[in-house]
């Protein structure tokens, strides 16, 4: 049974969760000298394999970095769980680390003082039961939230890191509005999935200013949860290419027989070698017998997915991308350098935990990069990544919800540029 959430709520306060010590150090407004900078936990529920177990494990536990374990770099110092469901593991990790659990968004990042008391926040609002609109997005509430934090920062004269997981929200305008509160507000924020940060088989990256002419990730899952992972997955490479991004100017979403129609013409032969290329480098391909039923081509992709749902993406210099949602388990890219005709690929090691083992270690480098801008008040990467990436998935359904037509997306025009330097897990 679910948890009555007032309830366990109200047995936390009258144990005394929220210290006098705690308070104290709230009403300082930032981490005392040598201590460690205080993040504030946001999470819809906390059960086996939910976003908010791993990232919430790793940030009160620790893990593995370099070769050795790294204890936690900073301190959980207050923690906001939305749901307990059946299968509930907030109770006990609360109890095993001894956070301090608080009863709202704003209340957890002013520690009951009434103003901003941590140094960063991590909002998860991923998994849970919400519902879902007209067009089948599942409303999590991660526009929510990340408003309440702009509250609690224009009201405290200041603000502090903000990371959010996966994407931003279900419509481009909130999507922009997030990213344009930080700007307005002046405080570090960024958002996504784990797949641009994690290992790379090869170990890989595009190198900057790299003369590209179109991306292709071939991924799985479904529209409105994965697509995001395959997009950031293309858009991580696609980014460094000369001249950096600028933005996108139409998304159109095909499923099935029409879009190998349209792949088998012939302005997209770059395309079909590309989708090959990625296929490749995938360890999961259906099989039979031990191995595959015939070489790896364009013929045989369309044989062996005839339902693949595809993403087209045409940015606003002429180039493309292309994600692929078919059925296989692991996230690839290839990318068509202009110059040279030659084609860079990889995967994005993604292997997904089973229920009972694995520990989904890819989530390490994003805890890596969660708790730097937390101590530097610098962040990996601009968060127009993920306001373009989060803009293909609204266009993408939307496209999808009106029939597979093509959707015009001239609000897009967001140009941004990465610096030269990987961000990936290399160690």
């Amino acid at each position: 049974m679910t948890t009555n959430r007032r309830t366990f709520l109200a047995q936390l306060v009258a144990a005394g969760a929220a210290t006098t010590s705690t308070t104290a150090m709230a009403q300082q407004g930032s981490s005392p000298a040598g201590k460690k900078k205080r993040l504030a936990f946001l999470g819809t529920e906390v059960r086996t394999h939910s976003h908010a177990q791993h990232f919430l494990d790793r940030l009160t536990l620790g893990y593995g970095w370099r070769g050795q374990w790294q204890d936690p770099r900073v301190e959980v110092a207050s923690v906001y769980i939305d749901q307990f469901p059946e299968g509930d593991l907030a109770k006990e990790r609360i109890k095993r680390h001894g956070l301090t659990i608080y009863p709202s968004v704003a209340q957890a990042l002013t520690l009951g003082t009434g103003q901003l008391a941590v140094d960063g926040v991590v909002i998860i609002a991923e998994h849970g039961k919400y519902p879902d609109n007209e067009k089948g997005q599942k409303l999590y509430p991660r526009y929510e939230w990340f408003k309440e934090c702009v509250k609690v920062f224009e009201a405290s004269g200041r603000g502090v890191p903000v990371f959010n997981d996966k994407h931003l929200a279900t419509t481009w305008a909130r999507c922009a509005e997030m990213v344009a509160d930080a700007k307005r507000l002046d405080f570090p924020f960024f958002a996504g999935s784990s797949l641009p940060v994690t290992r790379r088989l090869p170990a890989i990256d595009m190198p900057a200013g790299t003369p590209l002419k179109e991306s292709v990730c071939v991924a799985y899952g479904g529209v409105d949860s994965y697509d995001i992972h395959a997009l950031e997955t293309a858009q991580c490479m696609s980014e460094r290419r000369q001249g950096g991004e600028v933005g996108i100017k139409r998304v159109h979403a095909l499923r099935g027989a029409p879009l190998w129609e349209l792949l088998a013409q012939d302005d997209r032969k770059d395309t079909r070698r590309l989708m090959v290329s990625a296929l490749t480098r995938s360890h999961n391909l259906p099989v039979e017998g031990g191995y595959y039923t015939g070489r790896i081509t364009f013929e045989w992709a369309r044989a062996v997915f005839p339902d693949a749902l595809a993403y087209l993406i045409d940015h606003r210099d002429g180039f493309r991308t292309t994600m692929f949602l078919v059925n296989i388990r692991d996230f690839n890219y290839a990318g068509l350098r202009s110059d040279r005709d030659e084609i860079i690929s990889c995967q994005m090691y993604l292997p997904m935990p089973t229920w009972g083992s694995s520990t989904a270690d890819f989530f390490h480098p994003l805890i890596r990069h969660i708790e730097d801008a937390v101590i530097t008040g610098k962040v990996p990467y601009p968060a127009e990544r993920t306001l373009l990436t989060s803009g293909m998935v609204v266009a993408g359904v939307d496209s999808i919800h009106r029939g597979y037509v093509p959707v015009d997306t001239p609000e897009m025009a967001v140009p941004y540029q990465v610096g030269p330097e990987s961000t990936y897990w290399q160690d």
